[in-house]
């Protein structure tokens, strides 16, 4: 029997859904939001969102409160499994680190909410 893998959308939901839980232990939770760059979207919505300045590859998942020596977070968050990080996202990942942010991709939310707890506790690599 195949395993179910959840979509990208189910993922990055649950990652809120606990964040939410989170807040109350961490307020700063509640700073943590989605840049909508993804989905499938009609010719002319692309160009006007292009023109509003969508950038490709911008990581999903952003918490922007700094940590040590980090200005914020980036997550590209990604299926757990058949999931591909594009070149424009290792671009954005690179050139957020080298701004002094902390950047990752995270295969599934799991990783992503590891991930936001080291980093609110200081222990980001």
């Amino acid at each position: 029997m195949k395993e179910l893998i959840p979509l990208e959308s189910e993922e990055q939901q649950s990652l809120f859904q606990w964040a939410d839980v989170m807040s109350c232990r961490y307020p700063e939770m509640r700073m943590l939001y989605h840049v909508p760059n993804g989905g499938y979207r009609n010719k002319s919505e692309a160009a006007r969102l292009t023109a509003e300045g969508v950038r490709r590859g911008v990581p999903d998942v952003c918490l922007p409160v700094a940590r040590g020596d980090y200005h914020g977070l980036y997550i590209e968050l990604k299926r757990r499994k058949n999931s591909v990080v594009s070149e424009d996202q290792r671009r954005w990942i690179n050139s957020l680190l080298e701004q002094g942010y902390q950047a990752q991709v995270c295969y599934g939310w799991i990783e992503a909410k590891e991930a936001v707890l080291k980093y609110l506790k200081g222990q980001a690599t």
